[in-house]
């Protein structure tokens, strides 16, 4: 066992990478909570984002155009969601459950002839000399582009929601849709835009494995990342910068646990791969207890009654 071959700053730089998928996809799903929907199909829109992403990088030759695909893969997915629960009023658990068992079905026929196949690297922004300086530069100037975006989405959803109108008629359809649709506004369509934008938030988190967390196409690639997603919107109460904490606090315990594994510590693999999803799973015990934060609507379905 060798502890000094972990460097902190590395770990630290790592982890920012580790969590960006997870921020992408709790991100755009904590749009939809707050407006009275909960799709559980968070899974199976991150891997169709996962292979829409990689297979359109791969074609093109672009990863930029296959964050793109991954984004519209997703989106495109989320309207099934949208047409089962918002057109039919079919369950919301339900009908989110069948969105994964699809997605991870479909992506697995469509991933096919991609096994294998290496995807074109996206390179890093360069800061120039802030890229070189010591702590600093690796851990905030030596990333991806995704990964900035992801920050710069939170800060953007936190905004719209607390300082615009479009984030005060998305909070008001997910506290009451009833009275908001006595206001004037229009429910449905609140909603199937929300859940579009969860759905490309998803899939851009699922490409982000697929073309730079792990390049490369395996069947299953996320993983239960979604599910993870999903239970980091509770633990942030419903907040954005709540949902930035979380995610690094799962990626950064992702992150340690393989570099326990490579510096030989006398744990079995297996509970050093579970630690932290258990790790994750107190926390939001911990944290959760307290549900007043949740949308009033969250879950109801909603009929328009005139």
């Amino acid at each position: 066992m060798d502890l000094s071959a972990i460097n902190p700053i590395l770990l630290i730089a790592a982890l920012m990478s580790a969590a960006t998928p997870i921020l992408l996809a709790a991100t755009g799903e904590l749009v939809v909570e707050k407006a009275g929907i909960l799709n559980l199909g968070v899974e199976g829109m991150m891997i169709i984002g996962a292979i829409c992403g990689f297979a359109v990088a791969v074609e093109s030759g672009s990863p930029v155009t296959g964050f793109v695909a991954a984004a519209a893969g997703g989106a495109v997915l989320s309207l099934l969601f949208a047409l089962l629960t918002q057109l039919t009023l079919a369950n919301q658990v339900a009908s989110g459950l069948a969105l994964t068992l699809f997605g991870l079905g479909l992506s697995a026929l469509l991933g096919q002839g991609y096994v294998g196949v290496k995807p074109p690297s996206m390179p890093d922004i360069s800061f120039g000399f802030l890229s070189d300086l010591p702590v600093i530069g690796p851990i905030i100037f030596g990333h991806d582009p995704v990964l900035y975006f992801g920050l710069m989405l939170v800060a953007a959803v936190w905004a719209v929601l607390r300082f615009t109108r479009a984030g005060l008629v998305l909070r008001a359809v997910g506290e009451n849709h009833d009275a908001a649709h006595a206001l004037g506004y229009k429910v449905i369509r609140v909603r199937t835009l929300a859940i579009m934008f969860g759905g490309a938030c998803a899939g851009m988190g699922g490409a982000y494995i697929s073309l730079i967390r792990v390049p490369q196409w395996t069947e299953g690639m996320t993983a239960g990342v979604g599910w993870i997603a999903l239970a980091l919107v509770v633990f942030a109460s419903w907040k954005p910068w709540r949902v930035l904490l979380g995610a690094y606090l799962f990626g950064g315990i992702t992150q340690l646990q393989l570099n326990l594994q490579g510096a030989g510590v006398a744990i079995p693999v297996e509970y050093l791969a579970m630690s932290p999803y258990l790790i994750t799973i107190v926390v939001l015990v911990i944290l959760s207890a307290d549900k007043s934060a949740a949308p009033g609507s969250l879950g109801r379905p909603f009929h328009a009654s005139g």
